[in-house]
């Protein structure tokens, strides 16, 4: 297969034009400024991005770190868009979302999945399963920053619980970059790409998925740790 193939996933495509069809819907009731809208169209660009553009097929059939790249977008990334795209008044109406069974939800997800044995299997039998993981990365990670957007939990709070998420996430990355093998069979017998062997390809995987996740949850922590000292200010 040549890796630059375009994947043209069509799971991914229907539930993109499901959800811009829903969202479209859900405007003519509950209009959203501009900002929200482009949020939106940014999520689910990067959900094609990273289902049917050739970093899927990458992701699929050759690399770990393309592969981690992949799901950080889909479990992370599109998620938070997603979230912040929702207007207020629309959010008002949908149950609400605990923070810590949220956090807890998010986390044991995304450490399940990336045990090497259901890896494996995910990837040699992606239909369902991989789409499942996928489907799965990107519904608790809508619930995981529900709670940051859409609740009344004090800036310090939300400051709090988003570096909670990042700390318990980050050993995943940490212990790919660091062990002396491979974890991953199906990369290890797989063709490879550029010249990496999976050794590398790993090591990079770790480091990568450390530094992707680094920049979404600390540029959010950020927002919310310095509200929280602006909102000290000014009750002092």
């Amino acid at each position: 297969m040549d890796p630059y193939e375009w994947s043209l996933n069509p799971e991914a495509i229907t539930v993109v034009l499901a959800l811009t069809i829903g969202y479209w819907w859900a405007l003519r009731r509950f209009p959203a400024p501009p900002w929200r809208i482009a949020c939106f169209a940014g999520a689910m660009l990067l959900v094609l991005g990273v289902t049917i553009t050739p970093i899927d097929t990458i992701a699929l059939h050759y690399l770990l770190s393309i592969h981690l790249v992949q799901n950080v977008v889909l479990a992370e990334w599109a998620p938070l868009l997603f979230v912040l795209s929702i207007p207020p008044a629309l959010a008002a109406l949908a149950p609400r979302v605990p923070p810590l069974p949220a956090l807890a939800l998010w986390i044991v997800n995304y450490g399940v999945w990336h045990m090497p044995w259901l890896y494996d299997t995910a990837l040699r039998h992606p239909h369902p399963l991989l789409h499942l993981e996928h489907a799965l990365y990107f519904v608790t990670g809508v619930l995981l920053w529900w709670p940051v957007v859409h609740s009344q939990l004090s800036s310090g709070a939300k400051a709090a619980y988003v570096f909670a998420a990042f700390a318990l996430a980050s050993p995943i990355g940490l212990v790919m970059a660091l062990v002396p093998e491979p974890l991953y069979d199906f990369y290890v017998q797989g063709p490879g790409l550029w010249g990496l062997d999976p050794l590398a390809d790993q090591q990079i995987a770790g480091v990568t998925m450390s530094l992707t996740e680094t920049v979404v949850f600390f540029a959010v922590f950020a927002v919310y740790f310095g509200r929280f000292f602006a909102e000290q200010d000014a009750v002092t």
